[in-house]
């Protein structure tokens, strides 16, 4: 009988890739162009979740969040009916390439064990990420971010932004990674701070949405910085806990 092809350990998959970044401090060289494709055949993994390419099929999970208007509050999103908002969805899903800036591309966020709403089975839709080149030129790549409210709490876009903001790093290159976000939004200023991210400043009145001038909140987070905080956490998984007292 043929054995079966062994699993690479953890270490030797931490050895690759930490072999594969670029080094804190040379120059920018975003890994470009850049296909979805190869998300579909390896996406990301979390503890919780699997962070795959946004497809057309994923329209009425996205609905049950882009119909809220706690939710589109506070992203540049239209009030959208069902057909609407899977046409809307539909459009998100064919962002499948990142080469010039302002490209962008979209992750799913699917829960593990959360059944859809759709009539297909299958694992549930919470939300979504997007990666978009900002500057290709000086490896600047923002991020952001919606889950649907039911499932905050929990600190899955945590999880889950990690996880890009590592491939951003990682797989891309990228030398700075940013967020854009609403100046009133403190849920996601917290998140971004959670992230490790820093606030850099704000943008007065830079966008007109829903009937006012807003102010943009600007966090971000460089690669020398994201290297530094896995050291940190990996040393702190390293130390031996301390014992603890008998209770008598």
């Amino acid at each position: 009988m043929q054995d079966a092809t062994p699993t690479p350990a953890a270490a030797d998959f931490d050895e690759a890739r930490a072999a594969a970044r670029p080094a804190p401090d040379s120059p920018p060289a975003l890994r470009l162009p850049f296909d979805m494709r190869a998300m579909d055949v390896e996406p990301l993994r979390t503890e919780r979740m699997l962070l795959r390419p946004l497809a057309e099929s994923d329209a009425d999970d996205v609905y049950e969040y882009q119909r809220l208007p706690e939710v589109i509050r506070y992203i540049p999103w239209e009030e959208r009916d069902r057909t609407e908002g899977r046409e809307h969805t539909v459009k998100r899903a064919r962002m499948r390439r990142l080469e010039e800036d302002g490209d962008a591309v979209l992750f799913a966020m699917v829960l593990d064990g959360e059944p859809t709403v759709s009539e297909t089975p299958g694992d549930r839709v919470v939300g979504d990420i997007m990666v978009r080149l900002g500057n290709a030129e000086q490896a600047q790549v923002e991020v952001g971010w919606v889950l649907h409210p039911a499932f905050q709490g929990r600190g899955l876009a945590s999880e889950a932004a990690r996880a890009v903001i590592a491939f951003a790093f990682d797989r891309l290159g990228a030398h700075r990674v940013f967020a854009l976000l609403d100046a009133r939004n403190a849920a996601s200023a917290a998140l971004c701070e959670r992230l490790g991210m820093r606030r850099e400043g704000t943008l007065l009145e830079e966008e007109y949405h829903d009937g006012a001038w807003r102010d943009t909140a600007v966090y971000g987070l460089l690669r020398r910085e994201q290297h530094a905080a896995e050291l940190r956490r990996e040393q702190d998984a390293a130390e031996p806990e301390e014992p603890q007292a008998d209770e008598r």
